[in-house]
């Protein structure tokens, strides 16, 4: 549940060199309002649509948290034609916690907590997942930018997409992808552990991982000059 305000440094620093696309999926921050379609497959769906629309050559998918996940979906339902390269941003194979996975970051105690709080508290579960979300406390205009993309989407959409991304698991995904994947991790990452986004690494073939020292879950906040960095090197190696 991200907006694209959370690339903005990205897009400033890229579009020189490369074209850099962004969008925000339906009801997310400034994208139209809808009742429906809010699960992962169709948010896939959704971005095939941008994308064919503007005929890029040479995608390189960049999915930051669920957008991992959208990824993850689009070459599982549409496969890799167009598709040069993929950047997962600190994601795990599933975010829920199965018999037999044990790197997700919800049970179904946690879930439900969290899924209560989206109807009846929002505001504090926001401010919670902000702590969480950052290496060190941001900045008072960062604290403001999250807490204003999280504010938009309406609670019945959290609802429903948090439930679905959560369910999800793409451990039988990851292994058939076969384009260059890079894959990032905070290393102050609370909402899930470093081992479970390796775990994530190791399950893609000849995929690499790069650890940011600095960083909780925004990388692209919190170290985005190296990240930038990290991403002009991949393209270029492409």
């Amino acid at each position: 549940m991200t907006g694209i305000r959370f690339f903005a440094p990205q897009l400033a620093a890229l579009s020189d060199d490369f074209r850099t696309v962004a969008f925000d999926y339906r009801s997310h921050d400034r994208s139209e309002k809808t009742e429906t379609g809010h699960t992962v497959p169709q948010y896939a769906r959704d971005l095939r649509a941008f994308l064919d629309r503007r005929n890029p050559n040479d995608v390189v998918l960049v999915g930051w948290s669920m957008g991992a996940f959208v990824a993850w979906e689009y070459v599982d339902r549409f496969g890799i034609d167009g598709i040069r390269g993929l950047v997962v941003v600190d994601m795990s194979a599933s975010a829920f916690r199965w018999d037999d996975f044990e790197h997700g970051s919800n049970d179904l105690e946690r879930l439900v907590g969290t899924l209560e709080l989206v109807q009846t508290d929002r505001s504090s579960l926001i401010e919670r997942l902000v702590g969480a979300a950052f290496d060190e406390p941001p900045s008072d205009e960062t604290r403001t930018l999250v807490f204003d993309e999280l504010s938009r989407i309406p609670r019945p959409i959290a609802s429903a997409i948090l439930f679905d991304y959560t369910v999800r698991d793409y451990r039988d995904v990851l292994p058939e992808i076969d384009v260059p994947t890079l894959v990032c991790a905070g290393a102050d990452e609370k909402w899930r552990t470093v081992a479970a986004v390796e775990d994530a690494a190791a399950r893609i073939p000849n995929a690499e991982f790069e650890l940011f020292e600095e960083s909780g879950h925004c990388i692209t906040l919190e170290e985005h000059e190296r990240f930038d960095r990290v991403l002009t090197a991949l393209f270029d190696g492409l």
